[in-house]
This record gives structure tokens, sequence and C-alpha cells, in this order.
């Protein structure tokens, strides 16, 4: 435990921000899930918003989000035909 000032400050902004990107982050990861049970194009949509958002806060990877979002495009292109 630390006994310096801003050490515990630090702990407790450490605690919050995580606490607040695992809510956010699961977030993402339900709208996902949501999208590719559904495979309706506003579920598809609401998961890339989604994943855009989670992109831009750095809760996940760019590239993930990317490739994330191109294989639900794939799965509903494919579910359409």
């Amino acid at each position: 435990m630390p006994r310096i000032r801003s050490s515990k400050k630090r702990m407790r902004q450490a605690r919050a921000r995580t606490e607040r990107n695992r809510a956010q982050r699961s977030a993402v990861k339900t709208a996902v899930k949501r999208a590719r049970a559904e495979l309706t194009p506003e579920a598809v949509a609401k998961a890339i918003q989604a994943l855009d958002r989670g992109a831009r806060k750095r809760l996940i990877h760019r590239n993930a989000a990317a490739r994330k979002k191109a294989r639900l495009a794939k799965r509903l292109k494919a579910a359409k035909s």
C-alpha cells in the first residue's frame, strides 16, 4: 500500500479507469455477440459503432476492430444471399 499521497491518488485513478474500461470493453463484446446472433443490418450497424468507439478510446486495438467489422460484414452478406 503506498504511503505517498500522490501514489495513493494514482492508485485510485487507476482503479477507476480499470473499472470504466472493463465495462466499456464488455459493452463492445456484447454488441458484437448480439450482432452475430441476430445477423440483422441494425444489429451489425450497432456493433460496428461500438467497435469504432472502442478503437477510438483504445479499449481494443484498431486492427482488431477492423478485423471484427470485416468479419461481421462478411457474415451479414452471406446471410442475405
